[in-house]
């Protein structure tokens, strides 16, 4: 399952700060990926983020940076999560 699916599904249940990838940058903007999916957020609360980092997005703002490990291990979590609430 792609990750924007499993956005799709846990959106409806929860609400909760979903890794992303950024990159790029442009002033305190950056456009993130998850799972081929762009989208352009606020990096307004992580001005340490830089391109290639993984942050946390809330509500279109990156909350965190965390590194890479971490990411995919979350990311990994709610795809197992996604696939039980089929």
């Amino acid at each position: 399952m792609c990750h924007s699916h499993i956005l799709a599904k846990i959106h409806k249940t929860m609400c909760l700060a979903i890794p992303v990838k950024i990159v790029s940058i442009d002033g305190d903007e950056a456009e993130t990926e998850i799972g081929g999916v762009r989208r352009r957020v606020s990096i307004a609360f992580t001005p340490e983020a830089r391109v290639g980092d993984y942050v946390l997005l809330h509500t279109g703002y990156a909350i965190g940076v965390i590194d890479e490990a971490e990411a995919e291990e979350t990311l990994k979590l709610l795809e197992e999560m996604a696939s039980l609430a089929t």
